[in-house]
């Protein structure tokens, strides 16, 4: 068995520890065929996001490797441990240095060694979140927009506040999504995926958002083609408009096949009832499967 240096707790990460967490979670992808670490998870990992969550690392007893690696954030968390240095207890260290009580981890990939992981160490599957895919090349219903209401791009530098209002009130009861702040969004502006013009807002005639639906293009890999994704997509609940969420769902998918793109993919919560109802309706099936365990 590897001798492990104690678990290191931080508030940030130095830049040759982001490295070595990033390079882990490639060597995890790898092997495991799913990136372990959410896209929001890797933005705190980087520093692009301010965070108030603790960066757990386990190095071996030389310092030369990083054994595992966990985030933790408001009881809420992901962990990695190198594909070469599993089953030999960094695991349990991780979430004994996250320290006791309620928790919840994502497990990225519906894996059963995960799951074995998961309940030997007290927690149970509580949310399934699902990857739907559908291909771009297959013909688009035609759903209008509600009278009075028109699509137009965002407006960085001008519609940031209006669009963190909306979205707090069209998520206001999902764990992660409702509570984006300013500085989540300008994060992504910052990213180099970000491009306006797939960031749609749907508007009544005196230009209030009434929803919107982001866009983002995942570039080619060797494994797969680019793909379009429905990053985000809400409506104003306070200003619900029949038809409105299919209608901009359909408006997205239509820019994603406009600039080129194939595949278009998305996620949803299994228990989101309507909203799979809807993706289904629009051609969708599932693809990939995350789950979240809580103790």
């Amino acid at each position: 068995m590897t001798k492990r240096q104690p678990v290191r707790a931080l508030d940030r990460l130095s830049p040759s520890q982001v490295d070595d967490v990033l390079a882990l979670a490639a060597a995890a992808g790898h092997i495991d065929g799913v990136h372990p670490l959410s896209e929001d998870v890797e933005l705190r990992v980087r520093g692009d996001v301010p965070s108030s969550g603790t960066h757990l690392l386990s190095y071996t007893e030389a310092g030369d490797r990083l054994v595992g690696y966990a985030f933790l954030e408001d009881g809420s968390g992901e962990l990695i441990v190198h594909p070469d240095f599993r089953r030999a207890g960094a695991g349990t260290e991780l979430l004994t240095a996250a320290g006791p009580g309620p928790m919840r981890f994502w497990a990225h990939g519906d894996d059963s060694g995960a799951a074995v992981f998961a309940e030997r160490n007290g927690f149970e599957r509580a949310r399934v979140l699902w990857q739907m895919r559908r291909s771009l090349l297959d013909p688009l219903p035609d759903i209008p927009l509600p009278g009075g209401v028109t699509i137009r791009a965002f407006r960085p530098g001008s519609d940031e506040q209006d669009w963190i209002g909306i979205n707090a009130r069209a998520f206001a009861h999902h764990p992660e999504q409702g509570r984006w702040t300013l500085e989540d969004l300008l994060g992504r502006e910052a990213e180099p995926w970000f491009d306006p013009a797939g960031f749609l807002l749907a508007v009544d005639v005196a230009d209030q958002v009434l929803g919107f639906h982001w866009t983002k293009v995942h570039p080619a890999s060797a494994d797969e083609p680019a793909v379009g994704e429905i990053y985000v997509l809400g409506v104003d609940p306070a200003g619900h408009r029949r038809g409105l969420g299919a209608a901009l769902s359909v408006a997205g998918l239509r820019h994603l096949a406009g600039a080129g793109l194939t595949v278009a993919s998305l996620y949803v919560d299994e228990s989101n009832e309507a909203a799979v109802k809807l993706y289904r309706r629009l051609g969708f099936e599932i693809y990939k499967t995350d789950v979240n365990y809580r103790r």
